[in-house]
């Protein structure tokens, strides 16, 4: 069984010092090579992991001692990169969206099991606290059947946050705005808790920002194969960053996860039904705002991320697949793509359709 793991960061943007934090914190962890485009930005994120850097991405794979490559490059950019590590025989973890084609989605999953290497997709939201329990409580039945989840990204970014980065708000790079980058982590556990999607309704637009190609505000509707409704906002114009707040009405109880938070957690009394059970417990939450990536995109807990990083050392331990894999990461990544069509159409859209 091996004992430590050799990770290689692959990309030194925003969300690279939560990798490397992360990483450098699990037992029988270490980051060994950095590789950016950037000389300056590969050698100091390497000086602080004590890792080595490189600047040119297929040397980098060479190195026998890389385990498990962490991709943190433009979205536009993740299929290939993840390729290019699966044939040299690295295992994989890529940050969402997975890439912003389903087609090469679709080829990162087929290469990565062809060379017999794990896939998995940062969906670090599913390991919190508050996302067990709701999705505990929901496949037990105690929610009942699930009729209605809302889900809400109201943050902020300013001009500057797209005007910096040449491939932020490209659809050739990002594929998209708000929806693919600030809130495909809502709408993954929008579709994890309720189930499958039968079909969308939506409107995009760009309405608070310049020069970009992609939607800083979204609206649309959701049917789920079950039977439920739902409701997805998303927006960057929210000054100056509100929440993220996911809604989940059963008809046995409600609950409410706001910045990752369990706020609200009713249970239908058996014994009285005009009396809820309150489950939820918010032991720290005294009511202030507090960093978040609402507001800044680097104010991370990383907590979670490092949970699905012990999974991912797991699942090549035992030979399984993570708990995130390349087909669950599809999934986001699909309701996504059907919202935008559907703006781009103004016609509902079927998932089958995509």
């Amino acid at each position: 069984m091996k004992k430590e793991f050799g990770f290689a960061i692959v990309g030194t943007g925003l969300i690279s010092a939560t990798h490397y934090e992360q990483i450098s914190a699990i037992e029988g962890a270490k980051v060994v090579a950095v590789y950016s485009r950037n000389e300056e930005k590969a050698k100091s994120l390497a000086e602080k992991a004590g890792a080595d850097w490189y600047t040119d991405y297929q040397e980098m794979l060479k190195r026998k001692e890389i385990d498990i490559v962490s991709i943190i490059t433009p979205s536009g950019t993740h299929a290939d990169m993840a390729i290019e590590a699966a044939r040299a025989g690295k295992h994989v973890i890529v940050e969402k969206p997975m890439d912003i084609s389903l087609e090469k989605a679709q080829q990162m999953i087929d290469v990565c099991r062809k060379h017999h290497v794990k896939l998995s997709v940062v969906s670090q939201h599913r390991f919190d606290p508050s996302s067990v329990k709701i999705k505990a409580d929901i496949d037990s039945g105690r929610f009942g059947k699930m009729v209605l989840r809302q889900a809400a990204v109201s943050w902020y970014r300013p001009q500057s946050y797209y005007d910096t980065s040449k491939w932020r708000g490209t659809l050739e790079m990002d594929g998209g705005g708000v929806l693919i980058n600030q809130a495909i982590h809502t709408i993954d556990l929008f579709q994890y808790f309720m189930g499958e999607v039968e079909s969308v309704y939506a409107h995009t637009a760009v309405l608070a920002h310049e020069r970009i190609e992609v939607e800083d505000v979204a609206v649309a509707t959701v049917k789920f194969k079950n039977g439920g409704l739902g409701t997805i906002v998303g927006t960057t114009a929210a000054y100056p960053g509100l929440s993220a707040r996911l809604e989940m009405i059963g008809t046995l109880g409600t609950a409410v996860i706001e910045n990752d938070q369990l706020m609200k957690h009713y249970l239908r009394n058996p014994n009285n039904e005009s009396e809820a059970i309150n489950l939820a417990s918010v032991e720290n939450y005294d009511g202030e705002d507090r960093e978040h990536t609402s507001v800044d995109p680097a104010a991370l807990d990383g907590a979670s991320h490092r949970l699905q990083f012990i999974d991912m050392m797991n699942a090549i331990r035992e030979d399984r697949e993570p708990l995130v894999n390349g087909e669950e990461g599809l999934k986001p990544l699909k309701i996504i793509l059907a919202i935008y069509q559907s703006g781009r159409t103004g016609q509902p859209v079927k998932m089958e359709d995509i």
